[in-house]
């Protein structure tokens, strides 16, 4: 439990410090760097090879003879190299320092065959990218190096990086974790004790459950044994019950047959009873229905009769009916013609009355105008008088006139 703790603790530390302000880089420190850098890409692309050189048939076009050559080289020196190795075990004193000074010989070339398909590679940087970019299955020695290596450049680079005082802050940060990772350590002590403790509580809980469990299954044995003994004891019972319903029911059917025999006898002495009143009742239903069909004839013969009066009133009805018509027809014309006359007569009513109004207003009109006439006669015959009167009437006047302005 400790350790995934310990691994979280350290991983926040180097988060913390690569959150620190690191010191500028220097030329020695970018010089450092770019050599690094060099030197993993050198490495990536070496642990390439073998693989590169296993499928030298597909790649050749692209890599080029010169490349090619090379590779084919570096596979001819790889497997004198594994020979030799595998052959080494082998011989004498005397051939073994032939075989190491034959190994140290190989290696020389061996290595100065890397660095020149190395020199070749990084010639064409085209090449090299797509080589990295290509999927390639490294073996587990070469990518375990490489990523120590990339471990090794990262921590160089960190310590080249990094000032006394923040080397000081980080031993003082490492001081604190490690306390910390101690404290924590006591802790999950205490917690790994109590949980045994726990356990063991739990273990004996269990142990007494399973008593528990253990008594009542011989409880339930015992219960059952119980339950067999009662259904036992029920079903003898329950025979002896049956045998005496079974007596009592055979019983029963005795006294009910002597019974049925009694009620037969009965029966029988009913039918010859009864008997003579079914013959009383079957003249009696002769009769009533000889009566009922001498009803029935005289029924029809008194519908045919009604059946035949009927048709002779339908008939009579049929005949009136169309001298209705007839009369209704004639009374419409009739009544057309009332109406006429009856608009006729009133026309001429409101004729005669028209013109009694007429005359009536034409002979006052006449009367006055006679009258009018008159009266214009009389007047022009009475205006000559007139005048002269009015003339008399002035000399009088004049006259008197005279007599006063003498008498003055």
């Amino acid at each position: 439990m400790a350790a995934p703790e310990e691994a979280t603790i350290m991983s926040g530390a180097m988060k913390m410090f690569d959150s620190c302000h690191l010191k500028p880089e220097s030329l020695e420190t970018g010089r450092i760097r770019n050599v690094l850098d060099e030197t993993m890409a050198k490495l990536e692309l070496s642990s390439l090879i073998p693989r590169v050189v296993d499928s030298l048939d597909m790649c050749a076009d692209v890599l080029g003879p010169e490349i090619t050559n090379s590779l084919i080289e570096h596979q001819k020196l790889s497997n004198e190299l594994e020979q030799l190795l595998a052959s080494s075990g082998d011989g004498n004193t005397g051939e073994a320092e032939e075989q190491r000074g034959r190994l140290c010989l190989l290696e020389q070339r061996l290595k100065c065959s890397v660095r020149n398909v190395l020199r070749l590679f990084l010639a064409n940087p085209l090449l090299c990218q797509a080589l990295k970019d290509e999927v390639w299955d490294r073996e587990s020695p070469a990518e375990e190096f490489l990523k120590a290596f990339g471990e090794f450049r990262y921590f160089m680079l960190e310590r080249l990086l990094t000032s006394p005082m923040e080397e000081e802050e980080k031993t003082r940060l490492l001081a604190g974790i490690s306390l910390q990772m101690k404290k924590n350590t006591e802790a999950i002590a205490a917690l790994q004790a109590e949980l045994a403790a726990a356990t063991r509580a739990r273990e004996e809980e269990i142990l007494k459950k399973e008593t528990v469990i253990k008594d009542l299954q011989t409880s339930m044995r015992d219960l059952t044994a119980a339950c067999l003994a009662s259904t036992q004891q029920i079903r003898q019972e329950g025979e002896q019950q049956q045998e005496e319903m079974l007596r009592a029911s055979r019983a029963r059917r005795a006294g009910l047959q002597q019974h049925l025999q009694q009620l037969q006898v009965q029966l029988n002495a009913l039918v010859l009873e009864h008997r003579a009143s079914e013959l009383a009742l079957r003249k009696r239903k002769c009769r009533m229905e000889t009566e009922i069909g001498n009803w029935i004839q005289k029924y029809n013969t008194d519908m045919a009769e009604k059946q035949a009066e009927y048709k002779e009133v339908r008939a009579a009805y049929a005949e009136e009916k169309a001298q209705l018509s007839l009369l209704m027809e004639k009374r419409e014309l009739l009544l057309q013609e009332y109406s006429q006359i009856e608009e006729e007569r009133r026309i001429h009513q409101e004729k005669k009355e028209q013109a009694l109004k007429e005359l009536t207003i034409m002979t006052l009109a006449a009367t006055r105008i006679q009258a009018f006439w008159r009266g214009y006669l009389v007047r022009s015959l009475l205006r000559p008088k007139r005048k002269k009167k009015k003339k008399q009437g002035k000399g009088k006047g004049k006259g008197k006139g005279k007599g006063k302005k003498a008498k003055k």
